[in-house]
């Protein structure tokens, strides 16, 4: 099932969760990914993946692409949870720590600051040792469009 887009301004009901299961229901890339959804707030998520070996580069670890799209992933149901359209206008990342395979990765995204129509919020990408992996900075906007 298809994540369905509104441009009519309509009164939803749905509670996070609900949004981002729409969400991952059309995000194949995030299934691909292996992501599971441990958690969803307002302006919060947490999800994790096991890095698989077809996920490494030419130096036997992560590719740095696994890792932003896990933190991606993270920071696009946050922005989303409360049911708008919402897409990323910049980002960064930087890479700390290495990540080799077989590594489980857990991204936890948090809004930091939110306006009518633009949100700035971190992700912090952790290993199963708690060490810092990953560090995601991403500013949003929100569209009038709701997920439905």
């Amino acid at each position: 099932m298809d994540a369905k887009i509104s441009s009519r301004p309509i009164e939803t009901d749905m509670d996070p969760r609900s949004v981002v299961n729409r969400l991952m229901e059309a995000d194949l890339f995030s299934r691909w990914l292996g992501i599971e959804v441990l958690s969803v707030g307002d302006g919060t998520s947490e999800i994790c993946m096991l890095v698989r070996p077809e996920m490494v580069n030419g130096f036997g670890i992560a590719h740095g692409g696994i890792l932003f799209s896990l933190a991606d992933s993270a920071f696009a149901f946050a922005c989303n949870s409360d049911g708008y359209v919402t897409v990323a206008l910049d980002v960064s990342v930087s890479f700390p720590k290495a990540v080799r395979v077989l590594d489980k990765l857990k991204a936890t995204a948090k809004r930091i600051h939110k306006t009518n129509r633009t949100g700035l919020y971190l992700v912090e990408v952790l290993n199963e040792r708690k060490e810092l992996v990953g560090l995601f900075k991403g500013t949003c906007y929100r569209t009038e469009k709701q997920i439905m």
